[in-house]
């Protein structure tokens, strides 16, 4: 290189500016915000710019480092298993065993299309994401709204064959920038046979062939447009829109999807007008569901698929978890061996039998015998049937009154028939004894209807519901209203929900929401839930101290005395309903409380009156025998517990109790109080002791209920003992009060 000449120097001299005009220099002061302004906007000009590097070139390098896994997933899914309460015992499982694999030309192009129009109609425009989906999904997240998936047919498919189906950002982004590469490494084509031989359609069926035979019973390459447009709208709730459970969600859906398939110019306006929700075969069951476990495994399945537990069905047939109930081993067959030992074997068509037990320190139900076999009638009498409560119903007035400082000493007229404030006709006795004047402690025993409609009276109706809510009946019961009669156990609850209220009353007032769930395991170990008890207080301890020893005068002397064969203290209440169409005992000591309910239902789903031989089915024969029974069973090896003593609550109202027998109006006789009343509850007297087998065995076909039942003489109890402390009760029936709306217990499920 060359020196500069003086020319040069003089040319670049030339080529300088002017100079700047002269002004005073600027204090350091005033130059620094300036400076420090250009310095960030460099700086964050530099951050943008490395940003959209980096940006790039981690997309490139995520791209470039994600492999495509081995497609075999599905065939491999591992079985989610279910236990018992010790974790080592299995009840059953939960798997993918029902797929059958078709090619894409086997699927009637209207079919295809039906299911892009449900679930992705940008499929052969898009790059396998939808980047404003996922947007909108993340918002959604970000912003506490529901999880959403925002996911494409190709996003969706490779979230059921290559991954799980977890719900972290970890998993969307292996599902986005495998997407992506799946639709660059097949065809469209490829893509969707691969998808519809992978989702799950409900009914257990995997893929669109299986799917076919489950809802319409044959092959896939038969659908018509109205076939393809109800199977692509199950993609979206493959259990709850089965148009067998509701059919309306699922003719909303079938109708978006063949509106969508109009639009998008895949099927004609003729063809949508002749289409529309088409008729499905009816459901098969799973042979691994038969016997009694089937529905201790629909009623987990169901919890695991709630808001409660999360997992969704595909999780469950193919995630591997370990599910722990709350099932107890021991007390699951001693639920069924008290019922096939305890009751004639055989039994009318139609006759149903319900055993709960639930654990009062968790909420946890340790049996549920749901019925004999589940593949022969697969709805579960314990949380899907209902009955009438009858006097299952009482203590909650009893509570009421405590709570309103009515004690147990306060002292009624037991006087039949009798009217009472609120009731259109004369309240009356069963079998019309009276027992002259006595308090809440006899009248509990003994089941006096005519006291507890004056109690009923006194503290309110709205006040007795509401404490039947509180204690575990939900809101929804049927027939759960303020009349006057609800004392007498008009409403018809499901099982399940008198052994939650009765474990309420266990607990000493802390209501802990029955579940069947205990823990889940995924197919790593780890822990993905544990079920927590709710703990919340219902009733304060000493309105319940009160409330258990009212109820421990049923066993001791009342129509519930056969339960003392349990041997360790215990408390319950039986109950009849009018015309004899169900009969309860619900009792419970410290550690567990359980309901027996036995009801009988006709072809037509009605009920009818339980025939177990002439005489009647009352709570004071079969169900407390088998109750007694199963709790024997149950709480073997356990500690015998006590119970609180009574506090003795409130103030004493009434005169003083009468001291001489009960007698029985000359008004009155068996059978006419049988015949003027209504649909409020029936009872029954029991033994004058507990013995270990029935005065009377019952036998295949027995001409007359255990001893105890409601056949026994009145006289004979009327005279048996000058106290009416230590005379053996009956439960009342009483005529239907003014304005009240009783109807006969009903096996139609209320939710």
């Amino acid at each position: 290189m060359r020196s500069p000449t003086p020319e040069d120097l003089t040319a670049v001299a030339a080529r300088r500016p002017a100079p700047a005009p002269t002004r005073a220099p600027s204090t350091p002061a005033a130059r620094r915000p300036k400076r420090r302004g250009r310095r960030i906007a460099a700086w964050l000009g530099g951050l943008v710019g490395l940003g959209l590097v980096l940006g790039v070139g981690g997309f490139a390098a995520a791209y470039s480092l994600t492999d495509i896994p081995d497609p075999n997933a599905l065939a491999d899914a591992q079985v989610s298993t279910v236990y018992y309460s010790d974790g080592t015992t299995e009840i059953g499982d939960f798997a993918t065993r029902n797929r059958q694999s078709v090619t894409i030309d086997q699927v009637p192009l209207v079919v295809q299309h039906a299911v892009l129009s449900a679930e992705d109609r940008t499929f052969y425009e898009n790059r396998g994401v939808s980047p404003t989906g996922i947007v909108r999904a993340l918002w959604n997240n970000v912003s506490g709204g529901s999880q959403q998936g925002g996911s494409t047919i190709t996003q969706q498919y490779v979230k059921n064959y290559f991954l799980t189906s977890e719900r972290t950002y970890k998993r969307k982004f292996d599902e986005f920038f495998l997407s992506l590469k799946i639709d660059q490494a097949q065809s469209k084509s490829e893509t969707l046979q691969d998808y519809l031989n992978t989702v799950y359609f409900g009914r257990g069926a995997y893929g669109i062939q299986t799917a076919s035979q489950a809802y319409f019973g044959k092959d896939v390459s038969q659908l018509d447009a109205s076939e393809g447009a109800l199977l692509a709208a199950l993609l979206k709730a493959p259990t709850s829109l089965d148009p067998r459970k509701d059919p309306q969600g699922a003719t909303q859906r079938v109708d978006y999807v063949l509106d969508g398939m109009v639009t998008e110019g895949w099927l004609s306006a003729a063809d949508r007008a002749s289409a529309g929700l088409p008729p499905t075969i009816e459901p098969t069951q799973e042979n691994d569901l038969q016997g009694t476990d089937g529905y201790l495994l629909t009623t987990v399945r169901a919890e695991l698929l709630s808001s409660r537990v999360g997992l969704t069905e595909d999780e469950l047939t193919r995630g591997g978890y370990k599910i722990v109930t709350t099932f107890d081993a021991t007390a699951q067959a001693a639920a069924v061996d008290a019922v096939a030992k305890q009751l004639p074997k055989n039994r009318p068509a139609g006759f149903q039998v319900a055993v709960s037990a639930i654990d009062p320190a968790t909420g946890g139900v340790r049996a549920m015998y749901g019925g004999a076999d589940y593949l022969q009638r697969n709805r579960n009498a314990v949380t899907q049937d209902t009955a009438q409560a009858g006097s299952t119903f009482k203590p909650f007035a009893l509570v009421a009154g405590l709570e309103d400082g009515i004690s147990l000493r306060s002292t009624y007229s037991s006087a039949t028939p009798m009217t009472v404030k609120g009731w259109s006709t004369p309240v009356k006795n069963y079998g019309g004894e009276s027992f002259g004047r006595i308090n809440l402690l006899t009248a509990t025993a003994h089941s006096v209807n005519t006291v507890y409609a004056q109690l009923n009276a006194d503290v309110g109706p709205a006040t007795t519901e509401q404490v039947a809510v509180r204690a575990g009946y939900p809101d929804g019961t049927q027939d759960l209203a303020d009349n006057p009669a609800n004392v007498l156990g008009t409403a018809a609850p499901h099982p399940i929900d008198v052994t939650q209220a009765y474990a309420t009353f266990a607990a000493q007032g802390v209501r802990n929401d029955w579940h069947t769930v205990a823990s889940v395991d995924d197919a790593t170990g780890a822990r993905t839930y544990t079920a927590s008890p709710s703990n919340q207080r219902a009733f304060t301890p000493e309105v319940m101290a009160d409330t258990t020893y009212a109820l421990q005068q049923v066993v001791q002397q009342g129509t519930g005395s056969y339960a003392r064969n349990l041997g360790r203290p215990a408390a319950g209440k039986t109950g009849t309903t009018n015309d004899n169409k169900a009969a309860w005992f619900a009792g419970f000591t410290p550690q567990l409380a359980a309901s027996v309910a036995l009801y009988q239902v006709g072809e037509d789903g009605s009920q009818e009156s339980l025939k177990l031989g002439s005489g009647e089915v009352t709570g004071g024969s079969y169900p407390v025998r088998i109750w007694t029974a199963f709790m024997k069973a149950a709480l073997q090896g356990q500690p015998s517990q006590s119970f609180p003593k009574p506090d003795y609550l409130g103030s004493t109202r009434g005169g003083s109790p009468a001291t001489s027998a009960p007698s029985r109006s000359s008004s009155s006789s068996r059978s006419s109080s049988s015949s003027t009343t209504t649909s409020s509850p029936a009872t029954e007297s029991p033994t004058s002791s507990p013995t270990d087998s029935p005065t009377t065995a019952p036998t295949e076909v027995p001409t007359a209920p255990p001893t105890g039942g409601a056949t026994a003489s009145a006289t004979s109890s009327a005279t048996g003992s000058s106290s009416p402390a230590g005379t053996p009760g009956r439960e009342q029936v009483a005529p239907t009060p003014a304005g009240a709306e009783q109807r006969s217990a009903s096996a139609t499920p209320t939710g």
